[in-house]
């Protein structure tokens, strides 16, 4: 237990730039402390104590603004950054290295006694306010963008981003380069925005076909035709 208390403190000076003492983060560091009564819960849930996991875990909510189900398990190097408004639920299964951002939901979509909230694997970082929903599995060093809704399964060493989620890169483990890979709903935004254009280009060189017949001196008299002050 206190050698994993270490590494969460060690976790946090890795992880997060403001860390300057181990009192500061014992003392002001809700994500810490949220760690630590999911600990005790989450070891009462296990020893089928009724009642009083839940009752620490809804402590926990009132001290931190971060609610985690004594259910839910969690691996080591865990940190949560800021962290409110995080939720984790019941089924959820989360990695060694795994970091959380504020806002962050690990959700179920089921209301059956089933595996039905997500499985982050190990080095996964999700963005603030991302939700991540249903009983599906995210892969090892995923990086999930801020804001992002996340509910297919996601394979490995991807970056997701997006309302609903999708893939943007994925980064080569053998040699850590990045590959770009496409985005079909960009593409289309793209080929939206070149046919307005084109449509654009084409109205205004009709108005200004028009313009010119517009602007035109009217044609002469037809020959044998006479003026009107001719018949005065």
């Amino acid at each position: 237990m206190i050698k994993s208390i270490k590494r969460d403190i060690e976790t946090i000076y890795a992880r997060d730039p403001a860390a300057v003492s181990t009192i500061e983060i014992l003392l002001a560091y809700p994500g810490f402390h949220a760690r630590q009564f999911h600990r005790l819960a989450h070891t009462l849930y296990n020893w089928k104590v009724p009642v009083l996991p839940r009752l620490i875990s809804h402590i926990s909510r009132f001290l931190t603004g971060i609610e985690i189900h004594p259910g839910a398990k969690i691996g080591e190097g865990f940190f949560i950054d800021h962290g409110m408004g995080v939720v984790i639920g019941e089924t959820a299964e989360i990695g060694d290295n795994v970091m959380l951002y504020q806002g962050v939901t690990l959700g179920g979509t089921s209301t059956h006694k089933t595996k039905r909230h997500p499985t982050l694997g190990n080095n996964v970082v999700v963005g603030t306010g991302a939700q991540i929903i249903g009983a599906i599995t995210i892969g090892d060093n995923v990086r999930i963008g801020a804001g992002s809704v996340v509910v297919k399964p996601v394979p490995p060493n991807c970056t997701v981003v997006g309302v609903p989620g999708r893939i943007v890169a994925r980064v080569d483990p053998a040699n850590g380069t990045v590959e770009k890979l496409p985005d079909p709903e960009a593409e289309a935004i793209h080929c939206l925005h070149r046919k307005v254009a084109e449509l654009e280009r084409r109205v205004a060189a009709l108005e200004g076909r028009q313009m010119e017949v517009d602007d035109e001196p009217a044609n002469d008299l037809p020959l044998g035709s006479t003026s009107s002050h001719d018949w005065a």
